[in-house]
């Protein structure tokens, strides 16, 4: 019976982290929404839901601790509660970034979009599917996508590097674009940087598969 329960804890938690990812998903998707339809409203709701994320994180930081404290775990397991951790770590930041994305919505909600948005919601797809796909690799422990998830950071990258070359042009060519195009410039950085999480997410499934423990993708950017 112990042991029943100590598996149902195991998959709990696995559980939980699996949820709150799902709970960052949307608060990227909401977030770019928000940008694009300039829409103060959900912008403040997503800032107000990030300290639902931020308790999430806590919450399932405190079971994995008690899982080890009362269970013992070793090998496998333990390493999966401490892939775990670091997870619900990133994906805490990662909502952070989609706040911060939301907090530029409310700032700059008095002015016209600078441009047409192409590059920016497109390094928010890739990242959300780098997200899911991690998440998947997580669920079924799977090194080796793992591993293929962390290469996709370099579109991300790239699309970053290209977003920055174009609103620099913009604020050479005209100086009172500058405070657009330096807002555009965070909401990019943000979504490079949720990226850059996700390999994390990928580094950690990693860990708890195989016990190794490095970096799997040095960007080339």
């Amino acid at each position: 019976m112990v042991r029943v329960e100590y598996a149902n804890e195991l998959e709990t938690l696995r559980g939980a982290v699996v949820a709150m990812s799902s709970m960052v998903d949307k608060a990227i998707s909401r977030a770019i929404e928000a940008l694009m339809h300039q829409d103060v409203r959900m912008a403040e709701e997503i800032i107000t839901a990030d300290r639902t994320v931020n308790s999430q994180r806590w919450g399932i930081e405190e079971d994995a601790l008690r899982i080890i404290a009362t269970q013992a775990p070793m090998a496998g397991d333990l390493r999966n509660i401490a892939a775990a951790i670091h997870i619900v770590t990133d994906l805490e930041r990662m909502a952070d970034h989609a706040a911060g994305i939301a907090k530029i919505v409310v700032d700059t909600a008095s002015e016209p979009l600078l441009k047409p948005l192409v590059d920016i919601p497109r390094m928010a797809e890739i990242s959300r599917g780098m997200l899911n796909d991690a998440i998947t690799a997580y669920i079924e422990g799977d090194s080796d996508a793992a591993r293929r998830i962390a290469l996709v950071d370099d579109e991300v990258d790239a699309l970053y590097e290209q977003v920055y070359r174009e609103l620099l042009t913009y604020m050479m060519a005209d100086p009172t674009t500058i405070n657009r195009a330096t807002h555009l410039l965070w909401v990019s950085h943000n979504l490079e940087r949720i990226a850059d999480r996700v390999t994390n997410i990928c580094e950690r499934v990693v860990f708890a598969e195989t016990g190794e423990l490095t970096e799997i993708n040095v960007s080339t950017y």
